[in-house]
């Protein structure tokens, strides 16, 4: 007798090769999706980071702005009477050629207050570092005349000479700064004060004088990285407003002290 074996029950089914290929196609279509933002986010974080440190290093620079300033005019030669002054040892020096500014403004140990104000430079005298010794103090963008974009800071110990020929020692604080201007300077009323102003005149020592708030605007673009949503190089902005007693001896009349 012949037996016969049905085989129907065990026949395999499997992927046809089209079938294959249209798998591992939606699986790269799909890890390619999950790369690309993966990388967008990559790109992202970067551009975050950088900004960061701008934004970080345009705040450590106002930071130091803002401590120098609070010391300005400090000490200052209105703290003492004439009978005072006259037991100093050596002589105070009374060198100064402008009928307008205090006699004691050139001698090394009396801060002159501001000494020239711009929109992107500012000089002025004070006790810095807290030890009472007067230092000279310039903000310049390209002060050393090196870095066109960069905004230096220069502090040397005062001589007895004209505030406004003091010698320089430059450091940069902030790079690539592309706003301007970045000083503005407001009187007590609020009024705008026009610039470049400096103690050589009498018009502008009073100026000078009259100087209570001075305002910040910073920009930073970094110019090798680019955002990777816009195209553009990146950009940092940090603005800030200090307020000063002003304790200036540019203008012998004005009616201010830092008493």
């Amino acid at each position: 007798m012949k037996t016969r074996k049905d085989t129907r029950g065990s026949t395999q089914l499997g992927f046809t090769l089209l079938e294959l290929m249209i798998v591992l196609l939606i699986l790269s279509l799909v890890i390619g999706a999950v790369f690309q933002q993966m990388s967008v986010a990559q790109q992202r974080l970067s551009t975050e980071e950088i900004k960061l440190d701008d934004f970080q290093q345009a705040r450590d620079f106002v930071d130091q702005f803002f401590r120098d300033i609070n010391q300005i005019g400090t000490p200052n030669a209105r703290m003492f009477d004439d009978s005072q002054t006259a037991s100093f040892v050596p002589t105070l020096s009374n060198t100064s050629l402008n009928t307008w500014t205090y006699k004691y403004i050139n001698d090394y140990r009396f801060a002159a207050g501001l000494v020239y104000i711009g929109d992107n430079e500012i000089r002025f005298e004070g006790s810095v570092n807290g030890t009472g010794t007067v230092q000279s103090v310039i903000y310049k963008i390209n002060g050393s005349g090196t870095c066109q974009y960069c905004m230096m800071r220069s502090q040397t110990d005062k001589t007895s000479a004209d505030p406004l020929t003091q010698a320089t020692n430059w450091g940069t604080e902030v790079n690539d700064i592309i706003s301007t201007p970045i000083f503005k300077y407001y009187q007590y009323d609020g009024t705008l004060i026009a610039t470049p102003q400096d103690i050589s005149t009498q018009a502008g020592a009073q100026l000078l004088a009259s100087v209570k708030t001075i305002q910040i605007n910073l920009t930073i673009r970094n110019p090798k990285v680019m955002d990777s949503k816009t195209g553009q190089p990146i950009e940092t902005s940090f603005e800030g407003e200090v307020s000063l007693n002003n304790c200036s001896l540019a203008a012998s009349s004005q009616a201010m002290s830092c008493f």
